[in-house]
């Protein structure tokens, strides 16, 4: 019962905290949703036609909405539990009667709920743009929210590890957007030339991407078994990195 009430103190801390500031979390990812869709779905759709035979407006919906989930989950947990360490609040959760795996799920919960958020919130503005028929509602919202899962403890490793606030900059900066940007939200892997889909194949973004895409329009360029056995491993070993980050004290107590 203690260990339930800490769990949602501390998920209901962050809920409050990114709904304070709603204009600069929620309203931004609307407008540049609604960008993307009429310049790269209405008019440069209209050029490139279908994918896989899908409209190219339906073919970007899956990538854009997951784009908005991976970059509010992964932001949530990094700057709210770096600003934990910054202010030194972290001291009076470490020296709790409360269990790590509670702080990590307290945490990696928060960053969830405001992905999960952003990315309704770009749902419903897909749905002025385009309309599209769920192909596996249940395939879709998995990946949905494991995406959220995943992308939130990678937020809180960075966190963990950041002696600034430029650290926590740097991946979102240089590793993830890159990674999202070629992780065939826009294109299919099938239109590059041999050698720059075997890179991509590199990326475990683009699984992520196709395996939603595949739940919402039935199209895909990988195999889903191996999608979603990539996103549980991963998910595994960052729960289980995040948890040995903990209990070392590690970027924590130094």
């Amino acid at each position: 019962m203690g260990y339930r009430i800490a769990l949602l103190t501390i998920m209901s801390k962050e809920v409050r905290r990114f709904m304070r500031i709603w204009p600069q979390t929620m309203l931004p990812p609307a407008i540049t949703t609604a960008l993307y869709f009429l310049i790269f779905g209405t008019l440069m759709g209209q050029r490139i036609g279908d994918i896989s035979g899908a409209s190219y407006m339906d073919y970007i919906v899956p990538g854009i909405i997951l784009m908005s989930v991976i970059s509010h989950s992964y932001a949530n947990v990094v700057s709210s539990f770096y600003s934990t360490k910054f202010q030194r609040h972290i001291e009076e959760l470490l020296v709790s009667p409360v269990p790590n795996w509670v702080i990590l799920a307290g945490y990696v919960g928060g960053g969830v709920c405001r992905g999960l958020l952003v990315g309704s919130v770009v749902i419903g503005i897909s749905l002025l743009f385009t309309s599209i028929s769920v192909s596996h509602w249940g395939l879709s919202c998995l990946i949905f929210f494991l995406t959220a899962v995943l992308f939130a403890l990678a937020g809180f490793i960075n966190a963990v590890f950041a002696d600034s606030f430029d650290d926590i900059s740097i991946i979102p900066n240089f590793i993830l957007t890159p990674l999202t940007y070629l992780g065939g939200v826009f294109y299919s892997v099938e239109m590059l030339p041999e050698l720059w889909q075997n890179i991509s194949l590199a990326n475990p973004i683009l699984y992520i991407v196709n395996s939603f895409r595949y739940g919402l329009i039935g199209v895909t360029d990988v195999d889903i078994t191996l999608a979603l056995t990539m996103i549980v491993g991963f998910i595994v070993t960052l729960i289980s990195l995040s948890l040995y980050l903990l209990d070392k004290g590690i970027g924590i107590k130094q």
